[in-house]
């Protein structure tokens, strides 16, 4: 298996690897495999029945190539998926909640969210191409909450890897906050960003985009741009699927909170492999870019409204445009005019037809507000006695939208409640409870360094670091 730009006519390609430890392309584009491996009913058969670390073995296997030896992947997805990072058995076990809708546990990780199941696989396979070729990598990232936390508990302690998270000064919950910054090894650096994620977002990309620096610098990066998020995250959909259809081959709907697009788009993916996916259905909150696409076919920036669901407060979607390339036909000349207009006018129409493409591939949409998500929290509650957060609260909002039929519905728990504990308590009238070691952690150390937010800025904060 190859990598290439999505923005790259010439097409040069690398190896899963470089994908990694570059994260995004020189050109600006993301890197995409040069196709999907297909497999057959008999093999999805076969891998219904496996362990979660075998099944991450068998999705992952097509798309390393040579850069792995199969030992050296199978003793990483061992050491990732097992008891002492994750305690459940299952990794991301599946509980009925009532008819044809089921709810995917995917927060059972050390930061509480499904962010650990793609990230402590990166950091083990970051680390372990590091060592192989005798380098270091600074990871510059950005997050709006469980990225940062998530990346950081996966890269603490690293000796070969610096870890340089951006966040937005303001929409992260408190526990979010301290969960990050209380994480002080030597090797890790929070900086506070004064404005959104979008923000942070931008100067992580534009840094990437500056080929001296990037090189200079060795940046790497864990965000959702960076391939081996993406193909880690197609397990717990093979996973979830297997959890809940009678037979292989019967149909399933997903229902995902999104707004980056990468989890969905690892559905997608996992689809376009043969997994028998009918419905992709992106939940979103009041930051409606998403849902705008896929009902109109118009993709466009607007102001970031801060919500309850802060993981979704995004105006510009990153991994969109891995579907997008695919949407024009693999074709880096079509796809590179379609972000060119958008970043040039913060707008972009890709018309009818396209639009019913995508919807041809599976996909919907939907939207929730504060309102509308604190009414299914306390209707879970009550019905099935499960808290949950406000993000899996916009799944099941939008699943109760679209549920019409006996096929299985799954709903994505992203995160753990007590991250979103001023929401949840809002609902429920009391405060929900804290896993083991998280007691407190508001009270503990925290780090963060203030860094003004300019190109210029971080650069200088980063070259301070990096010797």
């Amino acid at each position: 298996m190859k990598y290439f730009s999505t923005r790259s006519t010439a097409r040069p390609a690398v190896s899963f690897s470089d994908v990694l430890l570059a994260g995004l392309a020189p050109d600006g584009g993301l890197y995409v495999p040069d196709g999907y491996p297909e497999l057959s009913k008999h093999a999805l058969r076969d891998m219904s029945e496996l362990a979660y670390a075998d099944l991450a073995y068998a999705c992952l296997l097509p798309y390393v190539g040579d850069d792995f030896c199969k030992e050296a992947l199978k003793q990483i997805v061992e050491a990732t998926y097992c008891q002492e990072v994750f305690p459940d058995q299952a990794v991301t076990p599946v509980e009925s909640l009532y008819g044809s809708l089921y709810l995917q546990d995917l927060s059972q990780g050390p930061s509480l969210a499904f962010k650990d199941l793609a990230l402590q696989f990166l950091g083990r396979s970051m680390d372990y191409l590091l060592g192989k070729a005798d380098q270091c990598l600074t990871i510059l990232g950005a997050s709006s909450g469980d990225t940062v936390s998530a990346a950081e508990q996966a890269l603490r302690s690293k000796s070969r890897i610096k870890v340089v998270m951006l966040t937005p000064k303001t929409g992260m919950s408190s526990f979010q906050r301290a969960q990050a910054g209380s994480i002080l090894d030597e090797n890790i650096f929070n900086v506070s960003i004064g404005g959104p994620f979008d923000l942070c977002q931008d100067l992580v990309k534009a840094l990437n985009r500056d080929a001296a620096f990037k090189k200079e610098m060795f940046l790497g990066a864990v965000n959702s741009i960076n391939w081996g998020r993406i193909v880690a995250q197609l397990v717990y959909y093979f996973k979830g699927y297997f959890s809940v259809v009678k037979t292989v081959g019967d149909p399933c709907d997903v229902v995902v909170p999104s707004g980056n697009f990468g989890n969905i788009l690892a559905g997608y993916i996992a689809k376009r492999m043969g997994l028998p996916l009918r419905r992709l259905i992106v939940a979103t909150n009041e930051n409606t870019v998403l849902d705008r696409f896929f009902k109109e076919g118009v993709y466009q920036k607007t102001d970031v409204q801060v919500t309850s669901s802060p993981s979704m407060d995004i105006s510009k979607a990153s991994n969109l445009e891995r579907f997008f390339f695919d949407l024009a036909g693999r074709d880096a000349g079509i796809l590179a005019g379609w972000m060119e207009a958008f970043e040039g006018s913060d707008h972009v129409d890709l018309g009818d037809s396209l639009r019913d493409k995508a919807r041809d591939y599976g996909f919907y949409s939907g939207t929730s507000t504060h309102c509308e998500r604190q009414r299914v929290i306390k209707a879970i509650y009550e019905r099935c006695g499960r808290i949950i957060d406000p993000h899996t609260a916009a799944a099941i909002k939008v699943a109760q939208d679209y549920r019409e039929d006996d096929v299985p519905m799954i709903c994505m728990e992203t995160a753990k409640p007590c991250k979103f504990e001023d929401a949840v308590e809002e609902a429920l009238g009391f405060l929900p409870d804290r896993p083991a070691g998280f007691e407190g952690i508001e009270d503990a150390e925290q780090r963060f360094y203030d860094v003004e937010a300019s190109e210029d800025a971080l650069k200088t904060f980063i070259k301070k670091i990096i010797v």
